[in-house]
């Protein structure tokens, strides 16, 4: 029993902080920014599940993750006049699947024995390069986006609403962090991955090709970053180009670096617990008399506090 414990330790602490952080915001009647935290933070986790997925297998940091959700977006703007919303939404993930493939393809695989830095600059250039493609494709204007559930009062919690969409989306992360997880520890693929990221060379030795594996991870990863996309930007009724990246890439980074870079778990904790420091910020009577966006300079503070006191994060082991 006590090694069961050593061995999850850092799973007990986790847990037991956002336990704690729950407690606190009740007692201290911010019980509504905890639920909006709740969900808005569970868009956080589940980009941050990609970044982690691709940062556990190359020990690469991928700009390109929003991106691959707002090209999925695009995707179901546009699908959406000519065929029903959800064969719409199953192309548009097929879109975003597709640029994670030609992603890793055309720019990840050609420098894949280069220095991680130049592979982190790469992929900035191609989220850079998606957005110059979307404000010439549609200019810089905002867009309508349809939504998979239009009802809200199904659920109240603390006095807020939650409607049906974020519902959706909070089952979809805690379906995800839980599969993928699972999926690296139970299965002969994802432990195939986590060994090419550890030692590429044994894992090359062994017969298992990790360029074949990088393919797979990256479209996953692109899969992860298209639903986040899909499910939570359409409760703002309209998306812009590079949306992704403008809103969620630094709270889903912070989210990662919180939970542990290494730790698909701890993309899901992490991703809620920054959701409900930003939604604290925006209410809370110590927070009102900071100036501009407080949630901005509050998603700052926690990732470089993380950074100097515990690097790992709170479930992570360490580099991949």
């Amino acid at each position: 029993m006590l090694d069961v414990l050593r061995a999850r330790a850092d799973w007990i602490v986790g847990l037991a902080l956002a336990v704690a952080l729950a407690v606190l915001l009740i007692a201290t009647g911010e019980e509504k920014a905890l639920v909006i935290g709740t969900t808005t933070g569970s868009a956080y986790g589940m980009v941050a599940l990609g970044l982690v997925l691709v940062y556990k297998s190359s020990g690469v940091f991928n700009f390109a993750q929003g991106e691959f959700g707002t090209v999925a977006l695009y995707a179901l703007y546009m699908l959406d006049f000519e065929v029903n919303y959800w064969l719409a939404l199953l192309g548009a993930v097929v879109v975003a699947a597709m640029m994670g493939f030609l992603t890793e393809r055309i720019v990840v695989r050609p420098l894949f024995e280069a220095p991680r830095v130049i592979l982190l600059v790469a992929t900035a250039g191609v989220a850079l390069l998606a957005i110059g493609v979307q404000i010439w494709f549609g200019d810089a204007q905002g867009k309508p986006i349809a939504k998979g559930f239009d009802r809200v009062d199904r659920v109240k919690v603390f006095g807020v609403q939650v409607p049906d969409q974020q519902l959706w989306l909070i089952a979809m992360l805690a379906v995800l962090a839980i599969v993928l997880g699972l999926f690296f520890t139970r299965t002969n693929l994802g432990l195939a991955i986590v060994g090419a990221s550890q030692e590429p060379t044994a894992t090359e030795l062994v017969g298992i090709s990790v360029r074949r594996l990088s393919s797979f991870v990256w479209v996953v990863a692109a899969v992860l970053g298209a639903f986040a996309a899909l499910i939570a930007v359409p409760n703002g009724g309209s998306f812009a180009p590079g949306i992704m990246t403008t809103s969620f890439l630094i709270p889903a980074f912070t989210a990662a670096v919180l939970g542990g870079m290494t730790s698909l778990p701890g993309a899901f904790l992490g991703g809620v617990l920054i959701g409900i420091v930003q939604s604290v910020a925006t209410t809370a009577p110590l927070f009102e008399d900071i100036p501009g966006t407080k949630e901005t300079l509050v998603v700052f503070v926690v990732l470089l506090v993380v950074l100097v006191i515990r690097p790992q994060g709170l479930l992570g082991k360490g580099s991949a």
